[in-house]
């Protein structure tokens, strides 16, 4: 039995959505967290069947549960209808819901009632550091991820195999996401080496043999599957114009891994882009999770293609820049984008985050942190 790891998630108190890619352990979190809650399994085949055929037989079960008790929906994408009965309880105050779901293409597709303003939404991520605790190694995240399904597996690149072809067996083909399946198949180790980077899409639509239409929707359901995300570029709106194309990250590095067909011991040329990719996805954690900041961007003059800031981070009209190096060892050139974001109005602070050991700061005031410095500033909120 695997030992239940506490998560950063905060446990609301009212009705809310929690969405999070397959193996975030959105489910296990719910079971620990709300034991008394009344559970309806969508993944249940009979009874989604049941449901599919007669969504009454869902309002009938909620009538038989007693007022004030939470109610958990799983994969709720599976059958958006019946929110409409979900709304319908939470309007009369009897029942409280937890609704889980891998997918959001479905539900915003559908055109149902999203509950606005009666259901907050919740994201779940792999794990981060502090939740592995002793357990965690940066080599090991950077090779196989963190997503709990993949790391609490016995055989961790088989748990990898095995995800990519769930993935496109249950997630795309079951919930009919895509007419063409070899397509999208064919997209995914070309969308994996673009981690970490502005997509080209002639290239990317070349590459996978799909137009560039098609290969613009498949990034959208890399997106709404929660498997990957598009972190735009900054824009003042200031003399000198910041680059438009977003950068696009998988939320994992071992599933960025998996998705390109990498399965043995890490190449150096891969430890920048998935160390870059880590980081993003534990920035956006700790935004999703404690509020650490509102926006995140990427900085990026147009006049300086060769110039850029991985990650620029605001809140209250103020921002951080932040560089992520995979190296253990810290060179000038290094640090030449968080010189040249200096001048950014409003800028309180630059932090160049690296694999090394050392703790140090520039004499034009650049920090330069560990990656356990830089976890402890987000845990604490120190960060600004």
């Amino acid at each position: 039995m695997t030992l239940y790891r506490p998560r950063s998630l905060a446990t609301p108190r009212s009705s809310f959505f929690l969405f999070g890619p397959r193996g975030t352990g959105k489910t296990t979190w719910v079971r620990h967290e709300y034991p008394d809650a009344h559970r309806v399994d969508l993944l249940d085949e009979a009874l989604y069947q049941s449901y599919l055929a007669d969504a009454g037989r869902f309002a009938g079960e909620l009538q038989a549960i007693a007022q004030g008790r939470w109610v958990f929906v799983d994969e709720i994408q599976r059958l958006p209808n019946l929110l409409n009965e979900v709304h319908r309880h939470i309007e009369s105050g009897g029942l409280r819901f937890i609704l889980t779901g891998s997918s959001a293409r479905k539900l915003k597709r559908s055109g149902v009632n999203l509950l606005a303003g009666r259901a907050t939404h919740t994201r779940m991520y792999p794990f981060l550091p502090h939740e592995l605790g002793t357990d965690f190694d940066l080599e090991t995240v950077l090779r196989h991820g963190s997503l709990p399904v993949v790391w609490n597996a016995d055989d961790r690149t088989a748990a990898l195999r095995s995800y990519v072809q769930l993935y496109l067996k249950e997630e795309i083909k079951g919930e009919a996401l895509v007419r063409n399946l070899a397509g999208f198949a064919r997209f995914l180790p070309v969308a994996a080496l673009f981690h970490g980077q502005t997509l080209n899409v002639a290239s990317a639509a070349r590459d996978a043999e799909v137009s560039r239409t098609t290969l613009a929707g498949y990034v959208e359901i890399l997106e709404d599957t929660l498997v990957a995300f598009r972190m735009p570029a900054y824009d003042p709106k200031l003399r000198v114009r910041e680059r438009k194309h977003p950068k696009l990250y998988w939320v994992d590095p071992g599933l960025a891994r998996a998705a390109a067909g990498r399965f043995r011991e890490l190449d150096p040329r891969e430890r920048g882009a998935l160390f870059e990719g880590w980081i993003a996805t534990v920035l956006s954690s700790y935004r999703d999770y404690h509020g650490a900041f509102d926006e995140m961007y990427y900085w990026a003059p147009a006049r300086a293609r060769d110039t850029e800031v991985d990650f620029l981070l605001l809140r209250d009209g103020k921002s951080i820049a932040i560089e992520a190096k995979a190296s253990a060892r810290i060179h000038d050139r290094h640090l030449a984008g968080l010189r040249a974001v200096a001048p950014l109005p409003g800028l309180q602070r630059r932090i160049l985050t690296y694999a090394g050991s050392r703790r140090m700061r520039t004499p034009d005031g650049i920090d330069i942190w560990p990656v356990p410095d830089l976890l402890e500033a987000l845990q604490s909120d120190r960060l600004w």
